[in-house]
């Protein structure tokens, strides 16, 4: 279309030239040079379609994103942990449930007529110190002040854990955990009775864990590790969704490709 309108500007300004020339030399031919040059001039413009049937040209912003996750999924296949099949300990005593797709996985077991079911979720990993990004001294030490305030808190991969125990026509418990290397911290201890529930009201889940009396604290650990929910079991499961995150990675990325394929 932009190609003819500009034939088209182009052959209106020459009909001028034309009848110039015209008239001074006198020549029957100049007048037959007009003919097609006026008829081109008056000649109207298509107009345009509301569609096209050609098929549409890819964006190239898409044709580069989709050969940088080619790319990455080439990496991903070429890693160990996408399609590594963990060994589950003879003495683990959950039942593992593990849909793809998802970002978490459930532990089920029974326990002398108890009812528990864990849902651990992706791990929270930690690959070294944060980068200083050019502090100054004064900055520096204000900011090992306060890591020195927060030593308590460790600084290692992590694994979110909630478990709910139930019995028959009783109360329930969950506690919200988080596991690390050989200890798993209780965050929170909430009893709730299912079917009682009320949307809009918010309840009561306890004080904070920290704030118990300190054997109530040790009991309660203890009441969790004669359930499975040890050191043992929680370092497996650390492994277990590692790999787990490598699978569903490289799922994802296969989901984007089949995007832009489209």
């Amino acid at each position: 279309m932009a190609l003819f309108a500009a034939a088209r500007r182009a052959a209106a300004s020459s009909v001028p030239l034309l009848l110039r020339a015209s008239a001074f030399s006198g020549v029957p031919r100049a007048a037959a040079l007009l003919r097609p040059v006026a008829a081109a001039a008056a000649r109207p413009l298509p107009r345009a379609m509301p569609f096209s049937s050609a098929p549409a040209t890819r964006p190239s912003s898409d044709a580069e994103l989709l050969s940088v996750v080619d790319a990455e999924i080439k990496y991903a296949e070429e890693c160990d942990d996408h399609d590594r099949v963990e060994e589950i300990p003879d003495n683990f005593p959950f039942k593992i449930s593990d849909e793809k797709g998802t970002s978490a996985i459930i532990l089920t077991r029974t326990y002398q007529g108890e009812q528990i079911k864990v849902v651990a979720h992706m791990p929270s990993l930690v690959t070294g110190d944060e980068p200083d990004h050019d502090l100054d001294d004064e900055d520096k030490d204000e900011e090992d002040d306060n890591q020195e305030d927060e030593s308590e808190k460790p600084s290692q991969s992590s694994v979110p854990l909630t478990v709910t125990i139930s019995k028959a026509n009783s109360p329930m418990l969950e506690f919200s955990c988080t596991a690390y290397p050989d200890e798993i911290i209780i965050d929170s201890l909430a009893v709730t009775q299912p079917g009682d529930e009320d949307p809009d009201l918010i309840a009561y889940e306890g004080p904070d864990f920290n704030d118990l009396d300190e054997n109530l604290q040790k009991a309660f650990h203890k009441y969790l590790e004669l359930r499975g929910i040890s050191p043992m079991t929680t370092n497996f499961l650390h492994e277990y969704l590692i790999n787990k995150d490598s699978r569903e990675y490289l799922l994802w990325l296969r989901k984007l490709k089949g995007f832009f394929n489209q």
